[in-house]
């Protein structure tokens, strides 16, 4: 499928300072950057405004160093101060028009995170200009939005709509090749790379994944 020529990284890591192994965020993330990571969403919602700021800015400078995309979770105010890539809006965000108003860089991206075919159409129809979809397997970090929506969901999702979609929860290397082929424009990631013990390696080897997905095997 062609995306209105949307050029964005195949994996999207999500931050959880809460899954680092006791490791400072930004040193993981690091990490990730060295292992070929190239978009990240600062997603720390217990942080005060002040304090998301900061590391906001932190991240900022990182990532400029890896060329590599930032968008914040919700807090546009803060994308927007930091020179951030884009926002990563939620059910209790504003709105996609609102958050575009706000904006006067074409190239600032809009992602919003949908959980049904519903949502995903309702979000493309308001402007995103990528979706996160799922959860796709179960993941304890995404258990408040339900069942699983499995790998099938996933593949109506794709064909419901135009813009990219990145399958998320539960997605570990093991299980990567039967995400991609829903035909899903990426995956997104949490614990798989945050929690990894090395950080680097698997950022390397969940990207080799995706590069070179093992072909769809037909009879024995």
């Amino acid at each position: 499928m062609a995306y209105n020529s949307i050029s964005m990284p195949a994996l999207y890591l999500i931050t959880d300072r809460s899954q680092t192994l006791g490791r400072p965020l930004l040193n993981v993330v690091k990490a990730a950057l060295e292992g070929g990571v190239r978009m990240i969403q600062l997603r720390e919602k217990d942080l005060t405004g002040k304090e998301l700021l900061t590391l906001a800015r932190e991240l900022r400078e990182l990532t400029r160093r890896y060329g590599a995309k930032l968008l914040i979770n919700d807090r546009i105010d803060i994308a927007l101060a930091v020179d951030a890539d884009g926002v990563h809006l939620g059910h209790q965000s504003i709105s996609v028009q609102d958050a575009r108003r706000a904006v006067e860089a074409s190239s600032f991206l809009i992602g919003v995170s949908t959980h049904s075919i519903e949502e995903a159409l309702q979000a493309q129809a308001e402007g995103a200009d990528f979706i996160t979809f799922g959860p796709v397997y179960f993941t304890p970090s995404k258990a408040s939005y339900g069942k699983p929506a499995g790998i099938e969901k996933v593949k109506e999702a794709e064909e419901a709509v135009s813009i990219p979609i990145y399958a998320l929860g539960g997605i570990r290397r093991g299980n990567i090749e039967d995400v991609l082929k829903t035909g899903c424009y990426g995956v997104a990631m949490i614990s798989a790379i945050i929690a990894a013990d090395d950080v680097k390696k698997e950022s390397e080897e969940i990207l080799k994944a995706i590069a070179n997905p093992r072909p769809t095997t037909t009879g024995h």
